[in-house]
């Protein structure tokens, strides 16, 4: 093939790529109405009807609860403060240990020190990057509270096992799915077999409102629990009839009716943008197939990955050059790739220093819980060598640009040796 753009030569994808955009007219149409209206939030911090919110967020809760086939769904302002709300909302005291993954956005790990959580980090699946239910039941003790999982990139993790493990020993599964909205494990959607599921409806998800989030359960209490978090609910526990008042202390965690009509109007082609990201991924995953050294994406059985980004395992051996030096050709030929995803959490300041809350350094005051001897071999082996990912929910290639960009893997593996020969010489 043509001598590679890395060493002078022309890129295969011509054009930049578009970028990923959803919003259209009737986002604009349903904005509009809460414009006219006059009513950009409808929420009071004081037992009445408006606590629930304006009627913005009352029909968008119902049509997520009726998508998702949940009885509960609870707004709030970011997948972040869901987490926060679902860690509330479960009873985290100070000391009780929740198992996380270390490969996943911080907020995961980071939610339950509010509440006086300690993380227990444990290491990921080699195949689908979630949490491995083996190596929980492993680092379940006397003090673990609560599993909260990651549906890492758009794909399941073994949900079904982790919940069945949750409930013999009596503890609570919250699943983060701020990645995988419409992802299926044995038929049932992500976010919604934990005993409560984080939703994600930032600029850079599958479906968005520019900021956002909601938490799903079929528990009355717990839904309950995270509507007093949400809005200021030590003013409404007594005439809420809230016998357990425990992390009822709330916060103003409330979506706004603008967001609400955003949200509204995603949800109904969510499942279109989905499969659109779908298609992509597949095609990606088709064109590398074959290529030595290149390992596409792993669909467990019964599962449906929606592909926030699709994922790439190379092999260095293999393929005779490091990581960086395969993402710089690709990147050279128009394909945005991205070295690895997130270092793993434990490696943070706030864990490696046990910082925590305060000066006094709680939680970790309460545990002799180190991270700084913390390793996840297979995190590991993914943050330093073998990761690559392109970012699904970034750009929206024309089908002639996605052809190009598998005409580029293929191009970059043809010139292995010249890239042996820069390496050797950078």
């Amino acid at each position: 093939m043509s001598t590679l753009a890395l060493l002078g030569g022309s890129p295969c994808v011509r054009g930049p790529l578009p970028p990923f955009r959803t919003i259209g007219d009737r986002e604009r149409v349903l904005v509009n109405e809460v414009l006219d209206g006059g009513l950009l939030s409808g929420f009071y911090g004081s037992w009445s009807p408006e606590f629930f919110g304006g009627p913005f967020i009352q029909r968008f809760e119902a049509e997520w609860s009726a998508a998702f086939g949940v009885k509960h769904s609870v707004s709030v302002n970011s997948n972040t403060t869901g987490l926060l709300a679902a860690a509330g909302a479960i009873g985290l005291s100070p000391g009780d240990e929740v198992i996380v993954p270390p490969y996943t956005m911080s907020a995961t790990a980071i939610a339950p020190l509010f509440y006086g959580g300690i993380p227990v980090f444990v290491d990921i699946e080699a195949d689908t990057f979630c949490l491995d239910p083996a190596k929980v039941e492993e680092a379940i003790g006397p003090r673990t509270k609560a599993i909260f999982a990651t549906n890492l990139f758009g794909h399941p993790a073994q949900l079904a096992e982790l919940r069945k493990l949750a409930d013999r020993h009596h503890l609570f599964l919250v699943e983060d799915n701020a990645q995988g909205p419409f992802a299926e494990e044995n038929g049932c959607y992500a976010g919604t077999i934990g005993h409560i599921g984080v939703f994600s409806l930032n600029v850079h998800k599958h479906i968005q409102a520019g900021e956002g989030g909601v938490c799903t359960t079929d528990d009355d209490v717990l839904a309950m629990k995270m509507r007093a978090i949400r809005n200021h609910g030590e003013n409404v526990v007594t005439a809420a009839g809230l016998s357990d008042i425990v992390n009822t202390i709330g916060l103003n965690l409330r979506m706004s009716e603008l967001t609400a009509a955003v949200g509204i109007a995603q949800l109904e082609k969510g499942r279109d943008i989905v499969a659109d990201r779908i298609v992509i991924a597949e095609q990606l995953s088709k064109a590398v197939a074959g290529l030595p050294g290149l390992r596409a994406p792993i669909v467990r059985s019964q599962c449906r990955h929606v592909y926030y980004v699709w994922p790439l395992l190379v092999s260095p051996a293999d393929l005779g050059i490091s990581r960086s030096t395969f993402v710089k050709a690709l990147f050279a030929e128009g394909v945005p790739v991205m070295e690895g995803y997130v270092a793993p959490l434990y490696r943070l300041p706030a864990f490696r220093h046990r910082l925590g809350i305060g000066r006094d350094g709680f939680p970790f005051a309460l545990t002799n819980r180190r991270y700084d001897d913390v390793v996840c071999p297979i995190v590991e082996r993914m943050h330093e060598d073998t990761l690559i990912a392109y970012e699904i929910c970034g750009f929206s290639p024309a089908s002639a640009q996605l052809q190009q960009m598998g005409d580029a893997f293929s191009k970059v593996i043809t010139n292995l040796g010249a890239l042996q020969t820069f390496e050797r010489a950078a």
